[in-house]
Order: C-alpha cells, then sequence, then structure tokens
C-alpha cells in the first residue's frame, strides 16, 4: 500500500531581491502572467512511499529535502501537483519544534504529545515509558530553556516514538546527543519498522543513511537525479560530490 505519494510536486517560493513597492507586491499576486522571481525548492518531483518502507532523501544543503518532508508531513502545501499521504504522521523536523522555553519537560511532554494527536488518557499512561527512554530523569521536572540540545532531542523523538504513529518523518535530528542514545534510537526505529511502520528520514550521514534505509532518492536543486537502491545512490551521489570538490 502507498502511504506517501508526490504526483509532479513543485514548491516555489518568492525571491525578494531588496524593497518593493505595494503595487509591484499587488501585480505579483493578482497580476496576469507567470511569476518569474520565483525560486523553486522543488521542481517536478514525483515518486511513491510503501508501508512498511524505510526511504532516505540525499542530497546538499539547498537541494530541497527540508521542503519535501514538509510537504510530506502536512506542514506545507505545493504550488504545483499532488501530495496524497495515508495513516499518522509524526515529523521530527527541527530541534524543539512544539516545544516552549518557558514549560517544563513533562509540561511540554503533554502538550507536544497532544500535538501529535495522543489523548490525555493514553498520555498519562506512558509519560513514565517517554521519561525512561529520553534519560532526563530529574530534569523532566526544569524548564526547557535549561535543556542542551541532546536533551530537548531525546524528549522530542521519545513522544514522538511513543505517539505510535504509522510513519515517521525525520530530518537530521539524530545528529544531536551522545552515541549511547543515537544507538538506541536506531534500535528503536529497527522495532519501528520491522512492526511494518515507514520511515521518511533525512540525514547528512551516510552510514546512518545505509544503516537505517533500503532506498534513497537524490536531490539536486530541487530535482530527483536518482531513486533507487540506498547503496547505489549513495556511491553516485558521493561520487559525484567528490568530483565537484576535485573541479
Amino acid at each position: 500500500m502507498t502511504v506517501i505519494e508526490f504526483d509532479h510536486v513543485s514548491k516555489s517560493f518568492p525571491r525578494i531581491t531588496g524593497q518593493q513597492l505595494l503595487r509591484t507586491h499587488i501585480l505579483r499576486w493578482f497580476g496576469p502572467g507567470e511569476r518569474h522571481h520565483d525560486f523553486f525548492a522543488l521542481k517536478d518531483v514525483s515518486f511513491r512511499m510503501h508501508e512498511g518502507e524505510s526511504l532516505a532523501v540525499v542530497g546538499r544543503n539547498g537541494a530541497g529535502k527540508s521542503t519535501l518532508l514538509s510537504l510530506a508531513a502536512g506542514l506545507a502545501t505545493p504550488s504545483q501537483g499532488h501530495v496524497t499521504r495515508v495513516g499518522r504522521i509524526n515529523a521530527l523536523l527541527e530541534l524543539g519544534s512544539g516545544f516552549h522555553p518557558d514549560l517544563t519537560g513533562a509540561e511540554n511532554l503533554i502538550l507536544n504529545a497532544a500535538l501529535l494527536g495522543l489523548s490525555r488518557r493514553k498520555t498519562m499512561e506512558r509519560v513514565e515509558r517517554i521519561v525512561e527512554f529520553s534519560g532526563i530523569g530529574e530534569f523532566i521536572n526544569e524548564p526547557l530553556r535549561t535543556y542542551s540540545s541532546g536533551m530537548m532531542m531525546r524528549l522530542g523523538f521519545s513522544v514522538a516514538i511513543q505517539a505510535d504513529p504509522d510513519i515517521l518523518i525525520i530530518d537530521e535530528i539524530l545528529a544531536v546527543g551522545d552515541s549511547g542514545f543515537q544507538e538506541k534510537c536506531r534500535q528503536t526505529l529497527d522495532a519501528f519498522l520491522q512492526s511494518g511502520k515507514s520511515l521518511l528520514f533525512v540525514s547528512h550521514s551516510a552510514s546512518n543513511v545505509r544503516d537505517m534505509c533500503k532506498r534513497a532518492i537524490w536531490l539536486d536543486h530541487g530535482a530527483v537525479i536518482m531513486d533507487g537502491d540506498v547503496s547505489e545512490v549513495l556511491d553516485a551521489y558521493e561520487g559525484r560530490d567528490v568530483l565537484n570538490q576535485q573541479s
């Protein structure tokens, strides 16, 4: 079963080059003809992600990876084409997203779980497991502003995985934190995939991509360069990167 499908998807953003008069904005918004100053973060992207699949998106900075994940998570809408999703999606796209710095870790846990669709009853049933997995311990009752980036990542991942999504979307966040917790995350994601769930994953770490995913999509300047077996895609991508560095 297809759980995420991109059908000729493009995403554009207005390119601002200095101050513009009000009439310029009005003409751009409502005027006839094509908008020539838009920047296309994604260009005519099509792919299908299937139930139980682990799919990585690779590419250099600015290739469109985060834009693709935002569209897949439903946090943005395409400028052209269609995105279809089936099942519950949890996304870890930015460190501390969904958290408030003045609330305690425990309060943020409850808030974030609610944002992910968990009822208060289910959240309270899973609080102990979430805190134990995160390893935060007594700091769970301290304000989030006192947390390190690694602590925020551990709490965010723990809530997201305990919310029992059908599809988990992760953008680089596992690069933060100590090696012990990263290994625990990998083991948890392995069990997540073995249960038939789906993973959409972005990382600049080739070893993490190879470990976590069986298929990869290579993006460059918003376009799909290659889609296939993770080893074949990474070999091609890394080979191109080496050539670019030598030229």
